[in-house]
Parts: structure tokens; sequence; C-alpha cells
């Protein structure tokens, strides 16, 4: 993180300049209506902070690489940020490779996290798991 604590719509902003990025301008949101073709599909939330994400996934089912990550995030800024860098690291990557990341990997990806905000990133690396077994499950 870089430390800077700079002012954004006049509140104290307290994150890293990768996590303003993926806030204010997340990448792969799912948009509405346009989830066809995804072959795993995963949702989790968390009851503590209230946050929730679902991942959709388009894998080949011939190289099982991820072509394309879609997400939609309930949460703070660091949940939707997490969500939004995760689907950048993955698309790709084999699934086998993708059901590794961790949050650390995700927290790092970020340029970190404040302690408080730390259980926020462990649902996309959760959800992204659910999606992959959705997969899986689908294809015995």
């Amino acid at each position: 993180m870089t430390g800077e604590v700079r002012e954004i719509t006049g509140k104290k902003w307290i994150y890293s300049d990768i996590v303003e990025e993926h806030f204010f301008s997340p990448k792969n949101v799912m948009c509405e209506g346009k989830n066809e073709g995804y072959n795993g599909i995963g949702e989790i939330g968390s009851p503590d902070c209230g946050d929730i994400i679902k991942i959709w996934l388009k894998i080949d089912p011939n190289t099982e690489k991820i072509l394309d990550l879609k997400w939609k995030t309930f949460g703070c800024a660091s949940a939707i940020a997490s969500s939004s860098i995760l689907s950048t690291m993955v698309i790709g990557r084999t699934i086998d490779d993708a059901y590794k990341i961790t949050p650390l990997e995700i927290i790092k990806e970020l340029g970190g996290l404040p302690k408080r905000k730390i259980h926020c990133s462990v649902l996309g690396d959760q959800a992204l798991r659910v999606a992959i077994d959705n997969y899986k499950n689908k294809k015995k």
C-alpha cells in the first residue's frame, strides 16, 4: 500500500492506487442478461461482513483454460476490488492453476489491504473454487 491517505469525494481513502482503480473502474463485471455460455457458476457470501460474490466462468472443455470470468459483488471497496483483480488474474489460466490462487496472492496484486478488510479478499478465491467445482460436477 502507498500508506498515503487521500481525500476522495470528501472522505479519507486508505487504499492503494490499484484498489482505487479496481473499485472505481472494475474489470469484467457481469452485465444483466449476458450470462449465456458460461459453464461454471459459483456464489459465496460472508455473514460476518455482508459481502456476497457470484462468479461465472467460461471454460474451454478441451484445454480447461478459463476463457472468461464475469462477476457481481455486493460489498465494500475491498470486496469489489478483490473480485475485479481476481478476474484479471485467472483469465487464460487452467482451472487447476486458478484453483490454487490464495487470498494472499489477491492482496499482493491489490498492493495490500487494511487489516480490517482482509476478510473481503477471501470471498473471491472461494467463489472461484465453487465455480470450478460446479464446472467439474457438470462435466461428470
